[in-house]
């Protein structure tokens, strides 16, 4: 019979049987019962300290988890029984007062008496002014800030305006820009063109976006124009130009750029 030997083929080696040299045999067995003897003595100590930690300070232990317990139904009744019925209630006060701004804003009728109605209120439901200082603690309170505000400032009592318009807080980017661009109107029209200038800068910078950066860089461009400060002006009207030159501002910036060169 033919044997096949291929090239570079070599026949298996019998397997060796390996011994694992690192095998201990020999295990001490009293020690280990005696080393997990005391690790369970020492477990049960810490546990009759524990117990009698517990048993010493009892009255502490159930006065801490009561007074626990009750700091936490306390802010679930609130929530459940004044703070939700609060923040409709207010929002049910506040749907005159919003509607007659809107009406005022559209210029629909006479804007002076409809921006008074907004401060004062009218068919039967309260004014920005209560509705802001009733129900200060709810979204609804915090709003009537702002219109009282925009309201103040079109009726020209710029203090008041500013003073409604800083109590006013929102996470809403839009709206925080045109307040505190708002606020910067305010000081102008006060003739604190250095306050104005820093509100106007805060405003545009607070969001980017191409509706409200233009227009309070433009605002603050001019203001800083008007303050003597060419460089800041000219900062302002570049950044117009550069970034936002499909603007309504973006049209007419070059003239000013030209000023404050």
């Amino acid at each position: 019979m033919a044997t096949y030997n291929k090239r570079g083929y070599k026949l298996p080696k019998e397997k060796e049987e390996k011994i694992d040299n690192n095998f201990i045999e020999d295990v001490n067995v009293e020690e280990k019962d005696s080393t997990t003897a005391k690790a369970f003595d020492a477990l049960d100590e810490t546990a009759s300290k524990t117990e009698e930690f517990v048993a010493n300070n009892q009255k502490y232990i159930l006065g801490f988890l009561a007074v626990a317990a009750l700091v936490t139904l306390s802010y679930l009744l609130y929530q459940r029984f004044v703070a939700e019925p609060n923040q409709q209630e207010a929002a049910d006060e506040l749907f005159v007062a919003q509607q007659n701004f809107q009406k005022a804003v559209d210029g629909t009728k006479s804007q002076d008496s409809l921006f008074n109605l907004v401060l004062k209120g009218s068919e039967g439901k309260q004014g920005v002014i209560d509705i802001a200082n009733q129900y200060s603690g709810t979204d609804a309170g915090n709003l009537a800030n702002y219109y009282a505000g925009i309201a103040y400032l079109n009726l020209k009592k710029y203090d008041d305006a500013i003073t409604y318009l800083k109590k006013f807080s929102t996470k809403e980017v839009f709206l925080n820009a045109i307040t505190l661009g708002a606020i910067g109107d305010a000081y102008s029209q006060k003739n604190d063109a250095k306050t104005a200038l820093e509100f106007y800068v805060k405003a545009a910078q607070s969001n980017a976006n191409e509706f409200t950066t233009p227009r309070y860089l433009m605002k603050a461009g001019q203001t800083a124009l008007a303050l003597g400060n060419k460089a800041d002006a000219l900062k302002y009207f570049t950044e117009i130009k550069d970034k936002y030159e499909t603007t309504p501002e973006a049209g007419t910036v070059d003239a000013l750029i030209a000023m404050a060169q």
